[in-house]
């Protein structure tokens, strides 16, 4: 729609999304039973996050919840994808021919990334969930190997010959990001109270969306000072295995732990 109708379109269809998503969370019911003795939200509130540290507090009194909170914050990618995505589409894979002058066809090689992008989010855990349900073992595992399709999907990206070869490795990749992103959450709904649940959600957001800013201005840097958009797509698939790493680390200290409080049974 930005490539043959113009960018204003884009927003108008993009507005009229909200709406339809407005309309209906508006229909949706349900109880909360730990909040009905809380008091109405005052202005104040909006500068206090206490809230946000007493879910810190939770958190650091139920270790077995931080590879979940972190797991966000792990996905290395998001940021820098922003930008890789956009830079990728204008100047690596901007589609030419079909009377397109060479703005719609940057634009519409950057919309084929993203969509690749979109169906990967869209589809990875509507596959991954039904082979983890709600096992903690599965979703833990799911969260790992989440990071390494990303980190696959990232460098075969960084030398992809074609859009459709870049939007596809994009699909892989970000199957695994939202896969990630899915699982612990379900883990943090599992695990937490009700009336901890949306403090220790923003901890987690918190987290991930630090990790998210900082990336992108790293990489926005990094490409204004030379370093290639090809590059930087295989530097952050390679930089995913970092967070791989440290929850491989965490997943066999967890089960060495485990063991050594139950000898006698299997792992």
């Amino acid at each position: 729609m930005a490539a043959f109708l113009g960018r204003n379109a884009a927003f108008i269809l993009n507005a009229l999304s909200f709406l339809v998503s407005a309309t209906l969370i508006r229909g949706m019911r349900f109880d909360e039973p730990h909040a009905e003795v809380s008091t109405p939200l005052r202005r104040r509130d909006l500068v206090d996050f206490s809230p946000a540290l007493e879910g810190i507090s939770y958190i650091r009194r139920h270790r077995t919840l931080l590879p979940a909170v972190f797991a966000k914050a792990g996905e290395l990618m998001i940021g820098p994808s922003w930008v890789i995505f956009t830079v990728l589409g204008t100047h690596e894979f901007a589609v030419h021919g079909h009377g397109m002058d060479a703005a719609a066809g940057a634009m519409l090689g950057m919309s084929i990334l993203l969509g690749g992008r979109g169906l990967g989010a869209l589809g990875g855990p509507l596959i991954a969930a039904r082979w983890a349900g709600q096992n903690d073992r599965r979703l833990r595992l799911g969260i790992l190997l989440g990071y390494l399709t990303i980190a696959t999907g990232y460098t075969v990206l960084g030398v992809s010959r074609s859009v459709w070869m870049a939007a596809a490795c994009a699909t892989v990749a970000h199957a695994g990001g939202s896969t990630v992103w899915v699982f612990s959450t379900t883990l943090l709904q599992i695990h937490t109270d009700d009336r901890f649940r949306g403090r220790v959600f923003s901890a987690d957001l918190g987290l991930g969306s630090f990790t998210f800013a900082t990336t992108a201005y790293l990489c926005g840097r990094l490409l204004d000072s030379g370093i290639s958009a090809r590059t930087m797509s295989s530097v952050t698939g390679v930089a995913m295995l970092l967070p791989a790493a440290i929850l491989s680390w965490a997943l066999y200290a967890a089960r060495s732990a485990r063991a050594a409080e139950l000898p006698g049974l299997p792992d």
